[in-house]
């Protein structure tokens, strides 16, 4: 059985939904420390560091196990990576900053056994964020605010996510947290799901 090495309902939701079964688990990374000392890799490359030290620490705990870590952030047009809002007031000021710009939302996901990566892929989504007024964001914190203290972008697809956005290039499942078909591949290869 897969471990999921996340507490992320998206993600938990994602592979549920898709059949794959999997336990979860806290990956136990102190992740502000490790963005302070990656702050130099590019986002990409940061979110698919991000999933693998997740995987790799998981499943060093667990040998034999095949472990799943991801990761997604936001990165803005001028190259800024949004953090998780930690309070009402930051989750304004990044929407304020998305506010009529197009940005790169990148979802990686990694695969590790005994404490090595095995597997990875990143995808990329393009989010076009229409221009947001100082009363839709109050309306839409009013309604969205905590909801969306977990989620990079602040938002969240599934409920009203999709009234910041004019259109999204990309998968759903990227956007979602997961690139969820490159990951069935993969573990259609290793026969934890049918072929």
């Amino acid at each position: 059985m897969l471990v999921l090495a996340s507490q992320s309902a998206s993600r938990r939701a994602m592979l549920t939904a898709a059949g794959v079964e999997h336990e979860a688990t806290s990956p136990g990374v102190d992740e502000d420390a490790a963005k302070a000392s990656l702050r130099h890799l590019s986002p990409r490359d940061l979110a698919d560091a991000l999933a693998e030290l997740k995987a790799v620490k998981v499943s060093g705990r667990m040998p034999g196990r095949l472990v799943l870590g991801g990761d997604s952030l936001v990165a803005l047009a001028d190259g800024t990576v949004l953090d998780k809002p930690e309070t009402r007031d930051v989750a304004a000021e990044h929407l304020g900053r998305m506010s009529g710009g197009t940005h790169d939302l990148f979802s990686a996901a990694v695969l590790a056994e005994d404490g090595h990566p095995v597997w990875r892929v990143v995808d990329r989504a393009r989010l076009h964020v229409r221009p947001l007024s100082g009363s839709f964001m109050d309306w839409y914190l009013d309604r969205e605010w905590p909801a969306i203290a977990g989620c990079v972008g602040c938002f969240r697809l599934e409920a009203l996510g999709p009234q910041l956005f004019t259109r999204i290039e990309g998968d759903a499942f990227t956007v979602l947290g997961l690139p969820l078909f490159p990951v069935l591949d993969a573990l259609r290869l290793r026969g934890l799901v049918p072929r």
